[in-house]
């Protein structure tokens, strides 16, 4: 039993379901969760010395993941990038002018293509239960921030025809403290809200 409760991500135990409503759930969890990437995707602060935006994109990846584990975190992601890419305003730098396949094969192409490879990690690390202790939750967003990062900057290299280090210097660097911060909510987060259902459960 104690096994079964460890492989539950945080949705699930906050919010049981069998049979239709279970289809239901699924439902508005990919909507909502689709909703709420698009939103984060357009606060954003532009950087004139890269052609990536600073948004709070990665933030609401690597905890969507955590929280929606693999399966469903791997549809919502899927169903976004499919809804970008059928012209959709739901990226950082889309626009009416911007948009679908074009746009995804732009400067944060590869920052996409890490969305997925994260979204996915950071699900397989809930089901194991690391999202419920503050070390392994960091350990958690610190390899899906690197999953994003590194096809991130290797697309921006192949794009531009930038070499490793200013591939680095433009697609990394200018993220770092951001996203530290960024990890570090989360790592602090995501425990809390796990010890608040507990409590409440208890």
């Amino acid at each position: 039993m104690a096994t079964a409760a460890m492989n539950k991500t945080l949705t699930e135990e906050i919010w049981h379901a069998e049979g239709s409503a279970l289809w239901v759930k699924r439902a508005i969890m990919v909507i909502a969760g689709i909703a709420i990437l698009a939103l984060s995707a357009k606060i954003k602060v532009p950087l004139s010395f890269t052609p990536v935006p600073l948004t709070l994109g990665t933030f609401a990846v690597l905890t969507l993941g955590t929280a929606y584990g693999p399966r469903m975190g791997l549809v919502t992601i899927i169903g976004y990038m499919i809804i970008g890419a059928l012209g959709f305003d739901v990226f950082a730098k889309s626009s009416a002018e911007a948009n679908g396949l074009t746009y995804m094969l732009g400067s944060t192409g590869g920052y996409l293509v890490g969305f997925v490879l994260a979204t996915v990690a950071l699900g397989f690390g809930a089901r194991r239960g690391w999202d419920r202790n503050v070390f392994t939750m960091a350990l958690m967003m610190l390899a899906g921030t690197a999953l994003i990062y590194i096809p991130g900057a290797a697309w921006l290299s192949q794009l531009y025809g930038f070499d490793a280090s200013t591939a680095v210097a433009k697609g990394v660097a200018p993220f770092l403290v951001v996203d530290a911060i960024k990890l570090a909510l989360a790592a602090l987060i995501v425990p809390a809200v796990w010890k608040l259902v507990g409590k409440a459960r208890g």
